[in-house]
């Protein structure tokens, strides 16, 4: 992972090259403008759900043994029973 300062350095050569080339106009190297160019990691595409996980999810759906907690065995049967109609 390159660092802040490595990350900077590449952008300033870029530019250099974006202005050598004539396409934009030189504009000199301030702190602001070095912080406008940095943006934040690229927010993560949550995956999608599986029918299991979407099944679990539903509070109807659950059954649960006499001290509370879920009986997965049970629930696993029911669900491949709905998965059929």
């Amino acid at each position: 992972m390159p660092t802040k300062r490595e990350r900077e350095y590449y952008r300033m050569g870029f530019q250099d090259g974006m202005f050598a080339s004539g396409t934009r106009k030189s504009m000199p190297y301030t702190k602001q403008f070095i912080e406008g160019l940095e943006t934040g990691p690229k927010p993560k595409r949550k995956r999608k759900l599986s029918a299991w996980q979407k099944y679990i999810k539903n509070k109807r759906n659950h059954i649960k043994f006499r001290d509370g907690k879920l009986n997965l065995k049970k629930m696993g049967v029911e669900f491949r029973r709905k998965k059929r109609r």
